[in-house]
């Protein structure tokens, strides 16, 4: 069954800044909460450009942005007592850190456990399958 999470961190991806964003936090939004209450940490690469969330019509404090070099910010994430969940997408160390880290406060983890998805792929980039597979 599935349940609304709480509040979750996310580490987008810097190869695709736009379409990674949309692809990571678009379905917590829709599917991944009881209600629009429940805000999404965005970590986004601070040398990229992101969408303004401020003329969108999603409520205030839904979509927080948070701008910076994703293995900074990631530690902040992941040690975080107020965070119920983080996504991270990265190589594998950063996915091995992200889980590591997150051991103390028992926040739930999702990684794409350093593989590379080709989000213009739609069968790479739909679906749990992704982040739930095991690498070998």
């Amino acid at each position: 069954m599935n349940e609304a999470v709480g509040t979750v961190g996310v580490v987008c991806p810097s190869e695709y800044p736009l379409l990674g964003f949309f692809t990571m936090v678009l379905p917590l939004v829709a599917a991944g909460t009881q209600s629009l209450r429940c805000p999404r940490i965005v970590s986004a690469d601070h040398g990229r450009p992101l969408p303004g969330f401020e003329t969108s019509d999603l409520p205030g404090g839904v979509v927080n942005i948070v701008a910076g070099r994703a293995t900074e910010l990631l530690k902040v994430l992941a040690e975080h007592d107020d965070l119920d969940g983080i996504w991270c997408y990265g190589d594998a160390e950063m996915c091995a850190t992200a889980k590591a880290l997150s051991v103390g406060n028992l926040k739930q983890v999702w990684t794409n456990e350093g593989r590379h998805i080709d989000f213009f792929n739609i069968p790479q980039s739909e679906g749990r399958c992704i982040w739930s597979t095991p690498t070998r």
